[in-house]
């Protein structure tokens, strides 16, 4: 494999039995193409600033992000009876 020429191509089972080293690659500034049977079938590439897309709507101020990461959960219902008796009482 030539990472200078950074299109590589390979088969799945290639990928599979050597994925360590073409992830290397990939890390490198590789692309490499993965085929099945001679065909296409996967793009491996880098991931950088600009594949995400969260990052991008941020930027843009299209989405604010999460003031918080941890969410309160909302208190349980404390219920008497079944719920199939709640179900019931709803359809009421």
């Amino acid at each position: 494999m030539n990472v200078a020429t950074k299109r590589v191509e390979v088969g799945v089972r290639d990928l599979k039995n050597n994925l360590s080293r073409h992830l290397a690659s990939v890390k490198d500034g590789a692309e490499i193409t993965v085929t099945e049977h001679g065909r296409p079938v996967a793009r491996l590439i880098a991931i950088d600033a600009s594949t995400d897309r969260l990052a991008q709507l941020i930027e843009a101020g299209v989405v604010r992000p999460a003031r918080s990461k941890i969410r309160k959960l909302p208190q349980p219902i404390q219920a008497s009876g079944s719920v199939s008796d709640l179900v019931a009482d709803q359809r009421r």
